[in-house]
């Protein structure tokens, strides 16, 4: 089945998908909060990515929001790396995770994570092409004004890209916005912000996440982002 079926149908699941957690990363981040923070801008932040030249960009804009609060784990192919990930996951260590992934490592991520009781705060679908994104978006009302600050800064980098947003929890109907390609723009800004929004998630910036990098090729494929709260 691909990923994007399996978005499909867990969209219904936000609520009860479970936090991701890796490594020696992890085990820092989970002694680091035993008690549960009064509030979640004080909570730390475990940013989660593959290599490759979305997930750095994805990193870059998510330590411009996280500052020292936020710890980064390069997810790799070791089977230990998800029994790691399943033993922190029951440890019921109060924890925030954040990332972007490739489908597959994604796909595997959130099978473990249906298993446990986290809240899913946002789940995003993206694909991307030399000069246009499409997004594909499930929040909740703690990601509220997530996806129109998203879609400004997509706006303002001059790619062009389609946005649909789904609000689980919440009296909002499924939302679509686009804009036009204007020029060659950033057209990899969309990772920048997501990292900028998802490590900013409590925080009530307003503040627009900062210009992507330019990659030496376009960056294409496709990706998924989270943010989950367990």
């Amino acid at each position: 089945m691909s990923v994007n079926r399996r978005f499909v149908l867990k969209s219904m699941a936000l609520g009860s998908i479970a936090g991701v957690t890796m490594g020696s990363a992890v085990r820092a981040l989970a002694a680091g909060t035993a008690a549960p923070s009064a509030t979640a801008a004080a909570r730390p932040v475990l940013a989660l990515a593959n290599e490759g030249a979305a997930q750095s960009i994805f990193l870059y804009g998510a330590l411009a929001a996280g500052g020292p609060r936020l710890q980064v784990q390069r997810v790799g192919c070791d089977p230990g790396f998800m029994l790691d990930f399943e033993r922190q996951l029951r440890s019921r260590q109060p924890m925030r995770v954040i990332g972007l992934l490739d489908d597959a490592s994604a796909a595997l991520l959130v099978d473990i994570a249906r298993s446990g009781g986290a809240r899913m705060q946002w789940l995003g679908q993206h694909t991307v092409e030399a000069a246009f994104s499409r997004h594909h978006l499930l929040d909740t009302d703690s990601a509220e004004g997530c996806s129109q600050q998203f879609s400004r800064q997509l706006q303002a980098c001059g790619a062009g890209f389609s946005l649909n947003e789904e609000r689980q929890n919440g009296p909002i109907g499924p939302r679509r916005m686009s804009g036009p390609s204007r020029s060659a723009g950033q057209s990899a800004q969309w990772a920048s912000s997501i990292g900028y929004l998802l490590a900013s998630l409590g925080t009530r910036t307003t503040l627009t996440a900062p210009l992507a990098p330019v990659a030496s090729t376009p960056i294409t494929g496709s990706f998924v982002s989270f943010s989950i709260e367990a």
